[in-house]
Parts: C-alpha cells; structure tokens; sequence
C-alpha cells in the first residue's frame, strides 16, 4: 500500500510541478552545449500570409473581430484573410461580407469546425496558414512574430500565446482559467526551449501551409491535432509568446467545465490517434515531452488523486506514522478549501486564496468526465460553445 501510495504521489507531483522542474534544468544544459538557431528580427521577414477566422454566430464581437484584424501589422498584399461563417444562423455571415477586402466561406450546414477548416483550406493561398476564432483578438505585431520562426527549416509550426483577462472581480472561472494559462505559457516556453512544444492553441496557432496534415473530420480539437501530426512528421512546433491572442474567461464554472470536459474528451480522442508522438523509437525527445505534458494530465493523474486520498486515509487509520497523518491533514486542508470556493461562488463573493484549489478540483473531474463521455461515444465534433464574460472590444 505504501508503495503504491508514493508512486502515484510521484507521478502527480511529478506531471503538475516536477517535469517543469526537470525541463529548466535541461533548457538550462542545452544552452550551454548547444546554440539555438539565429532568428532575424521580425520586421524583416515577410511571407505569403493567410490568416483564417473560423466563427459560429459571433455576430455580437464578429465587427470588432474584423477592424482587430484589419489592424494587424503585415504587408496587406501578402496577407490573405478568410472567415469562414458554416452553420452560423445570425447575422455574422452579412456582417463578414460587408468587407472587400476578406474573403467570405459560408454554408449553411454545421459541420463542426474541422469539417470547416478543411473546406477553408481548399482556398488558402499563403506560404503559412494562420488559424484564430472569431471571438479572440491579436496583438498588432502578432502576425510579424509567428513567422520569424519559419527561418528555420524545421519548424513546421508555430504557437502563439493564449491570455485570459482577469479583472480584479474575478470568480474561480476567471481566476483559475487566468492562472492555468500563465503556467501553461511558462511551461511552453521551456518545451520550445528544449525541443519542441506538444500541441497548439486554437486561439492562436500556425502552420507551413504544404505540411497541412490529414485529420479526420470527427476531431474534437483539431488544433491539437493539427499541430501534433505535424509534430509526427519530424517538425518542431515553436511557441512564441510575443504573438498572442486575447479572450474573457468563461463566464461561469459551469460554463468552464463544459468546455474542459470537452477538451477532456478531445485529448483522449487525440491521445488514441497519435500513435508516433507516443512510441520513443520515432522521435524521443517529442515522445517525453508529450507524455509528461500531457498524456499524464489526460489519462491517470485525474484518477490518483482520489487513490492517493483514500490509500492515505487507510494508512493513518491503521497508526502509520506521522508524515502519512501531516499530508492526510495537507489534503484535508486543500480539498476543504476548494469546497469553500465551491461554496462562496454559489454565494457570489469572491476569495481568490479558495478559487486555485476549486479549480484544481475542476479541471481533474472534468477531465475524468470527459474520458468517460469519449468512450461511451457521447463527445460530437460540432458543439455549444461555452458562453464568456463580457467580451472583449
């Protein structure tokens, strides 16, 4: 029992706390052996461009979304821009086509957004494909930044950075959803650093367009998938945090579930579907990375948790010892703080110190939730997407 106790605190330690860990020191080696490949300054590089927005009934923030990328600091006449509107019923389509200067996809059928990125793909004419949603914005020099990186032959994709606005009125939705992606940001860098990132953000992610891979329509996140089956042909995904894409947190938590519950699903899906990213003998490094970023999140860490609860629980019943009755009393104090959270979000006061562990908790159910939606094949490509806070303008 003891055993089996310290291993699966081992393996969460080490999937949330110590793979960073190990990654900086590596970073911190290859930097001293090896020299990184030279980058010239963004301002200089300017390849065929095609930015595509895929958007489903944005017609409230689509305009703005518009003028956002209209704004966006790249030679016009190498930037091609295409929305493509399929399954939207309000005005986003009419919207869209009010401007010349875009090229308008829209049928009315909803297909789910892979089905879509495929049809849009027919048109892309640029050297690199940039994909972003309808209801994020980028940074002016987000463009310029992304492409630096196709310098280097082996980059074959390139994420940018996903930011939460949080205000100072933030619920455990915002705060928490803020929080995970400033350590995701971090912990993308070092992956970058050492070798290559495990995955993109659809928010903001791109591609050289001739490397755009087969992924079947039924992809819960295609972004993922995109960039990993890339990955599975020997390319790096780079990150760069200097291009990045804005967005309002989910509105709720139930909201925010909803939408990890889905990601949940899709890493599953994705999991089953990368066979190479998983098997050492193709590409080792991609291969650890992937497996200690996010296989272990996706598939057993969530289930641990409560194993490691109940094995200690066991243990300091039947008089242990003192360091088991110490973390007995550390879970006690974390999982009641995150019930607190639970408790003052239903009474809408906000005490930040109690909504990290609440969505701690949240984030490992919805991951299990989401395992059990894929395999009993509840999980559908096209869905509703979660409702966000005040939109950004």
């Amino acid at each position: 029992m003891a055993i089996l106790f310290w291993l699966a605190i081992g393996i969460v330690c080490y999937a949330f706390v110590g793979y960073g860990v190990v990654l900086y020191l590596l970073v911190k080696l290859k930097r001293a052996l090896v020299s990184s490949y030279p980058i010239n300054d963004a301002s200089s590089v300017y390849p065929t461009v095609t930015l595509l927005v895929a958007a489903y009934n944005e017609a409230d923030i689509i305009g703005a979304k518009i003028e956002n990328t209209l704004d966006l600091d790249y030679p016009e006449e190498r930037l091609q821009l295409i929305f493509i509107t399929d399954g939207s019923d309000d005005d986003t389509p009419a919207i869209v086509g009010g401007y010349s200067s875009i090229t308008l996809l829209h049928q009315p059928e909803r297909r789910g957004k892979m089905a879509a990125i495929k049809r849009a793909m027919t048109h892309v004419q640029g050297e690199i494909t940039i994909f972003t949603d309808g209801n994020t914005f980028l940074n002016p020099e987000a463009v310029k930044q992304l492409v630096k990186h196709y310098q280097n032959p082996k980059v074959g994709a390139v994420a940018g950075e996903k930011r939460i606005k949080v205000d100072r009125t933030a619920d455990a939705s915002a705060a928490g959803e803020g929080f995970y992606w400033k350590y995701e940001s971090k912990l993308k860098k070092l992956d970058y650093a050492f070798y290559s990132n495990v995955g993109a953000a659809g928010e903001l992610f791109s591609i050289r367009t001739a490397l755009y891979p087969p992924v079947e329509t039924d992809t819960i996140i295609d972004d993922h998938m995109i960039a990993m089956r890339i990955a599975e042909k020997g390319f790096i995904i780079a990150y760069e945090p200097a291009a990045y894409a804005m967005e309002t947190a989910s509105e709720n938590t139930s909201e925010e579930l909803k939408r990890k519950i889905r990601i949940a699903a899709g890493g599953l899906q994705s999991i089953l579907r990368l066979p190479k990213a998983a098997n050492p003998f193709f590409y080792p490094l991609l291969t650890f990375q992937y497996i200690s970023h996010r296989v272990l999140r996706w598939t057993i860490v969530p289930f641990l948790l409560p194993l490691i609860f109940i094995l200690n629980g066991v243990m300091v019943a039947e008089g242990t010892g003192t360091v088991y009755v110490t973390l007995f009393a550390m879970q006690l104090l974390f999982y009641g703080m995150a019930v607190i959270g639970w408790l003052l979000e239903g009474r809408q006061l906000r005490i930040k110190l109690f909504f990290i562990p609440y969505y701690f908790c949240l984030m490992n159910y919805a991951v299990i939730a989401g395992i059990f939606r894929y395999l009993r094949g509840n999980q559908a490509a096209a869905w509703e997407k979660s409702k966000r806070k005040t939109e950004l303008r």
